[in-house]
């Protein structure tokens, strides 16, 4: 992949952020047997916690909070609109599980009624002890229709000679640390 021609492609006014990601689950792995992932990231310095939960197809369900603090976290993304049920299935706690740091390159598109954000992911997965390079392009639904995400996914796999991936970066680092 020739990054620096998709990082050409990125729409309007480019924006870059450094991120340090720590996926978190509880000792048992509840919440990876639900396919929920509990992350707080390292944004240019600022800290998001994240949850995502599966929808439909390529589709999450994510609700995020401005908090350095995994555990204190967790409440306030329930009041965000996560489920509730978040706060019994981390009665156990969590611990970190494994990790991501890389450099992000974004943009916003206007795309059939929708908004897109389109992003080069450069850098490293971790899980383990080990390390594994990243390099992908991700669109992400911003506001209007999710199929106009699978239609700019495959426009730039076709523009670009992408692979799709349809593994999130949490189960390539959880991989990863099982390998």
């Amino acid at each position: 992949m020739d990054n620096v021609i998709i990082r050409k492609a990125i729409p309007g006014d480019e924006q870059v952020y450094a991120m340090e990601t720590t996926y978190y689950d509880t000792p048992s792995g509840v919440l990876s047997q639900r396919h929920i992932t509990l992350r707080c990231r390292m944004e240019n310095e600022e800290a998001v916690c994240t949850v995502k939960t599966p929808l439909d197809g390529y589709g999450r369900g994510e609700w995020d909070c401005s908090c350095s603090d995994i555990v204190k976290a967790i409440p306030l993304l329930v009041e965000a609109g996560a489920d509730g049920a978040l706060i019994d299935l981390t009665a156990e706690g969590v611990i970190p599980v494994c990790g991501a740091r890389f450099t992000r390159h974004c943009g916003s598109i206007e795309f059939a009624g929708s908004v897109l954000e389109i992003a080069l992911d450069q850098g490293v997965l971790t899980g383990g002890s080990k390390e594994q390079p990243l390099c992908e392009v991700e669109v992400e639904l911003k506001f209007g229709y999710r199929q106009e995400v699978e239609i700019m996914g495959l426009l730039l796999k076709e523009a670009y000679g992408l692979t799709a991936e349809n593994r999130s970066k949490y189960q390539r680092s959880r991989e990863l640390g099982a390998k």
